[in-house]
């Protein structure tokens, strides 16, 4: 069974509406027509299931309603070349490219954020975070150091963070290519590695391409449906607020993620 949405007319539409009203979803009539009204009930199964809201009916849709064994998304990994990939990251080495991106690549097929618009998000990430396509600790800077103060010292208290005082701001910076940050963090992500490693007690793996690309896919599966919501309405800004807080870097990934939208196939 293909995608399903508005405007498309079939007997899998019809099993469709049947299968949303039989959830407790009423589509209206049981025609075959994809409108409004089986939009709708689509859009309400999935707010009800946790799931991505588009009210397009496809493989994670579909599989929840029972009509589909597979809820693999459209595989988009191998589309993201070497080509692609240094057309986002015009300014960065094609060396660093081609020895990290394969890692990355491995870190979100084992995540299962093999879609299009995750891949996206993971590159148009890594070029705001470190657009040298290299696992880099944070640097100091008037946002997290103060000016009598040592590095990073506008870290050490912040509780949001897990951070318990010096030297904790210096210890859990940002670090990889997501810039994991805070003990919090290191102490929730270094268990679920496919190796796990006590990053809480050494933060420098982090920095690590294996580990910095696997933590990547980690905080991205995390905040995967909240992403993808974001991007549906086009609102760049607050898919990179999910990822790093705030809009630093937006130009950076609002320009990559463009270019590669325009490299990568639309059609998977």
């Amino acid at each position: 069974m293909d995608v399903l949405k508005v405007g498309m007319t079939s007997d899998d539409v019809k099993r469709l509406q049947q299968a949303v009203k039989d959830h407790g979803f009423d589509p209206g009539a049981i025609d075959g027509s994809f409108g409004a009204g089986t939009e709708a009930a689509v859009i309400a199964f999935q707010k009800s299931t946790g799931m991505l809201a588009d009210g397009v009916a496809g493989p994670r849709t579909l599989a929840a309603l029972g009509l589909v064994e597979s809820a693999q998304l459209p595989d988009a990994l191998p589309f993201v070349t070497l080509q692609v990939v240094s057309g986002m990251f015009p300014m960065t080495p094609i060396g660093n490219i081609k020895r990290n991106l394969p890692v990355v690549l491995t870190a979100l097929d084992a995540q299962g954020l093999r879609d299009r618009s995750m891949a996206l998000m993971a590159l148009a990430t890594i070029r705001a975070e470190t657009e040298s396509f290299l696992p880099i600790a944070e640097g100091a800077s008037r946002f997290n150091s103060s000016p009598n103060g040592h590095p990073f010292d506008l870290y050490d208290n912040r509780e949001d963070l897990g951070n318990t005082g010096p030297p904790d701001g210096d210890a859990y910076k940002g670090r990889g290519f997501v810039q994991l940050t805070g003990r919090a963090n290191y102490k929730h992500y270094g268990p679920r590695l496919k190796t796990p490693q006590d990053l809480e007690t050494q933060p420098a793996l982090a920095s690590d391409p294996a580990i910095a690309a696997e933590l990547l896919a980690l905080f991205l599966g995390d905040n995967e449906t909240q992403i993808k919501d974001a991007l549906m309405h086009g609102n760049m800004k607050a898919a990179r607020r999910l990822v790093n807080g705030g809009s630093n870097g937006l130009d950076r990934f609002t320009d990559a993620f463009q270019r590669g939208d325009a490299l990568m196939p639309q059609q998977m």
